[in-house]
């Protein structure tokens, strides 16, 4: 008589222990394949990896710049500046 008892112990257990498998097979049987999703979303994969590479293209770039037309200067100080109306500072 002790088996039934840890039996009911342990019915969610095993409860969960039946379900998880046919919940991920059911999953597994719907899904649609990797291939298939590559090929659906491939147009939107490219064009970020385009607009990443742009992204740090132009950043470089733009720091090569910053560093040479401001003379020091941190290169978004200038806009800030400019945003908030207050005057330039002139060089002497």
């Amino acid at each position: 008589m002790d088996i039934p008892e840890r039996v009911f112990q342990y019915r969610y257990h095993f409860a969960i222990a039946i379900t998880a498998p046919l919940v991920l097979s059911l999953l597994l049987y719907a899904a649609p394949r990797l291939i298939t999703v590559l090929a659906y979303f491939w147009p939107l994969f490219a064009s970020t990896a385009v607009f990443l590479i742009l992204v740090i293209v132009f950043g470089g770039v733009s720091q090569l710049q910053a560093t040479g037309h401001y003379h020091g200067e941190k290169a978004g100080e200038g806009l800030l500046d400019y945003v908030s109306g207050q005057p330039q500072s002139t060089v002497d």
